[in-house]
């Protein structure tokens, strides 16, 4: 089968001029059928600040009421989703900037209220994903730029970046041989968060397992780690995890992150 990659940044590339410019022009030089997730977090905080509209996190996650919802839509959908299309056609890379709305690409569920009530957020599952129009799409040469935006039953919600990026990749694996990409500011995964040297190249699922008993991964790090291994089991046949001037550059076959396997 093709590769397909599908690669998700975050605020550490975005926040950063040089950084984004770096990624841009390296995604842009992959020559095999491609997508791109951003997320945008802090920018978005920024603009709500702004505009009187003060962010709140329970445990790190964003609650999204109605205020924020249209903040990050605005944000995420808009501004920087408009912005890295742009720049990418300026790349000769023929994007196409899309939330989860467009097309019906990705319907989710609204998270149900438990404990916390996280208002406008989505969640998804690979059979959410209309994953015979991206297959046309992607065959047509069009590059997909997804925000972190789903949708139920007519309204926008906000859904974790690495989540979209791993079911993207569960949905598209019968279609394409994936590389999963999640960029972020360290190395790779450290197996000591204060020893930057400390990166663990290769990390089957018995290592996991162990390592996660043992608590030696920092709690930022987990969510990807589940992303990661959730699609290695759903089919897909690797998972990188590091920063993207490692994971990128070269058409991304120089893996010196870590390595996510079975």
């Amino acid at each position: 089968m093709n590769k397909l990659y599908i690669i998700k940044i975050g605020g550490n590339v975005l926040d950063d001029e040089k950084a984004l410019a770096s990624f841009l022009t390296d995604f842009a030089s992959i020559q095999a059928p491609k997508i791109l997730i951003h997320g945008g977090g802090k920018i978005a905080t920024k603009i709500g600040d702004q505009l009187g509209i003060k962010s709140n996190y329970v445990d790190g996650r964003r609650i999204t009421d109605a205020a924020t919802r249209d903040v990050v839509t605005m944000v995420y959908g808009g501004l920087i989703n408009k912005q890295i299309t742009a720049r990418l056609q300026a790349l000769h890379c023929n994007a196409m900037g899309m939330t989860g709305a467009d097309g019906n690409l990705l319907k989710a569920t609204k998270r149900p209220v438990g404990k916390i009530d996280y208002g406008f957020v989505g969640d998804i599952t690979a059979e959410n994903v209309n994953s015979t129009l991206l297959y046309f799409l992607l065959k047509q040469n069009v590059v997909p730029v997804f925000a972190p935006l789903t949708h139920a039953a007519g309204e926008i919600l906000n859904t974790n970046a690495d989540t979209i990026a791993s079911v993207l990749a569960v949905a598209l694996s019968k279609h394409f041989d994936i590389r999963l990409i999640f960029c972020f500011e360290k190395a790779g995964v450290l197996k000591d968060v204060n020893d930057a040297d400390s990166v663990i190249r290769n990390l089957n699922t018995e290592l996991y397992q162990k390592l996660l008993k043992e608590g030696s991964f920092h709690d930022g790090i987990l969510p990807k780690l589940e992303n990661a291994f959730n699609a290695i089991r759903s089919g897909v046949k690797e998972v990188l995890i590091g920063e993207h001037s490692h994971l990128v550059a070269n058409t991304g076959y120089e893996t010196k992150g870590t390595l996510i396997t079975a």
